[in-house]
């Protein structure tokens, strides 16, 4: 039996400069936010970072991690834009493929299908192909229709969040929120889960859970657990997100970045620090 246990430290060791890296979670629910803090204090630069993006991309972008970034929004859910990308991005700090929702997840699955490209309608006759000259429209062999033909989103890392993993690195998501994470994994070449516990085996042996674990063990090579990891943002049924925190943290995009890390991000204890886990239990889910 392969012991896939690390940490986030581990987990943040083996990633390199330049890398292209997958972010699970969407928006304000169910990101690595415990990674992603360490990527902040890492040496870690020139990332081309792909993600249905929230506070993420607002600190990778506000710690200058982001050389380009592949989006189809950046939003806190209870604060529509993200702030800190909102500010890097309208002073041009990285480069930029911003894409419609569905497309993206056609990227992902082209790549997981080791294809050049999936084709689709979304995206015709919109500034989405004005602003991304590179993605090509393509006949269909079939009729006079054409597509879009959608390129492949490779990924040389993903990183994820989910509620229950043990150490061979099978997981099961517990929100109502698991639409993309297993593409992110599918389309990486090598793919990490922070979890809010780590349980035997046996305690998959649950229909409920079962039809919730679409990532499949051999595609983990490595899994922390990480109790609240996904604070500020939702993890279900856990805990919702923090929209005191968020907003806090979002002012900080106009000034008082370098505070915010000083008092959050470079932490000794961040579960104290942002007030406990009885409060952030307390948290209500978000409503669908």
């Amino acid at each position: 039996m392969i012991d896939k246990r690390m940490n986030v430290t581990d987990i943040v060791g083996r990633l390199e400069n330049g890398m292209t890296i997958g972010i699970g979670g969407w928006g304000a629910r169910r990101k690595p936010m415990a990674l992603i803090r360490a990527i902040v204090k890492s040496d870690l630069k020139d990332l081309t970072i792909v993600s249905y993006g929230g506070c993420d991309v607002g600190m990778l972008a506000s710690s200058g991690k982001i050389k380009k970034l592949v989006f189809s929004f950046v939003s806190l859910d209870a604060i529509p834009l993200e702030s800190h990308f909102r500010r890097a991005r309208s002073a041009g700090e990285f480069e930029v493929m911003e894409i419609d929702e569905g497309m993206f997840q056609l990227g992902l699955k082209a790549a997981a299908q080791n294809l050049d490209f999936l084709p689709c309608i979304a995206g015709l006759g919109t500034d989405v192909l004005t602003h991304n000259p590179n993605i090509k429209i393509i006949q269909s062999p079939y009729s006079d229709d054409q597509y879009v033909a959608m390129p492949a989103i490779k990924l040389d890392v993903a990183l994820c969040h989910v509620t229950e993993a043990d150490q061979r690195g099978n997981s099961f998501i517990g929100g109502p929120d698991m639409f993309f994470d297993e593409w992110f994994c599918r389309a990486a070449v090598t793919s990490y889960l922070t979890c809010e516990r780590i349980v035997k085996t046996s305690a998959f042996n649950d229909d409920h859970k079962i039809l919730r674990m679409p990532i499949e063990r051999n595609l983990i090579a490595g899994v922390a657990e990480t109790p609240f990891g996904a604070h500020p943002t939702s993890s279900g049924p856990d805990y919702g997100f923090d929209v005191a925190h968020l907003k806090t943290y979002s002012a900080t995009a106009k000034e008082g970045w370098d505070d915010y890390v000083a008092e959050y991000i470079n932490a000794e204890d961040y579960l104290s620090k942002v007030g406990g886990a009885d409060h952030l239990r307390s948290l209500p889910l978000p409503a669908f």
